[in-house]
């Protein structure tokens, strides 16, 4: 997938003022960028995954910082996040509702934003342990309360299948 083609995917919103956000699971970057293209000039993104990527340090104007660590663990806290983002990651994870506990810690203010992107399908595979269909994914932020979910993009996956994108909010 192209940047291009993430940065679509992704929801539209244009924050006034420059924010933080993390990318967990960021892979080569491709949705990072993407991200850096939604986001205002002077925002940062501090993108991580577990094995080392050679990301750019600035995309749009946003500034990226890398971490190599594991997002599932939960020994990695980054405060005072704006949004979060989560690309082809979360179908790694086995309990997500540990890992949304986890990561809530990082939150500025209660208001979160979430992006996930996932594929809408329930077969488990090699490549997608714990898959979440979209269907799944507002069942699973309605059990944590508070949430407004929506979905922001759709397209034909090259795996088969299609791909979301979905905003979820806390307000």
């Amino acid at each position: 997938m192209k940047i291009e083609e993430a940065s679509i995917l992704l929801p539209k919103f244009n924050p006034a003022d420059s924010e933080l956000w993390a990318d967990w699971g960021c892979g080569s970057g491709t949705f990072t960028y993407g991200l850096a293209q939604q986001l205002s000039k002077g925002s940062k993104i501090i993108a991580v995954d577990r094995s080392r990527q050679n990301l750019l340090a600035s995309y749009n104007d946003v500034k990226i910082d890398f971490i190599r660590s594991d997002f599932e663990n939960g020994n990695l806290k980054i405060p005072h996040l704006d949004g979060v983002l989560m690309a082809n990651a979360f179908h790694y994870v086995k309990n997500k509702i540990k890992l949304i506990q986890n990561l809530r810690q990082c939150f500025l203010s209660q208001r979160e934003k979430w992006i996930i992107v996932e594929y809408d399908q329930r077969i488990a595979s090699r490549w997608e342990p714990y898959p979440i269909p979209f269907n799944e994914l507002k069942l699973l932020f309605r059990k944590l309360d508070g949430y407004r979910i929506e979905k922001t993009g759709e397209r034909k996956s090259v795996f088969g299948g299609t791909m979301y994108a979905a905003l979820i909010t806390k307000d």
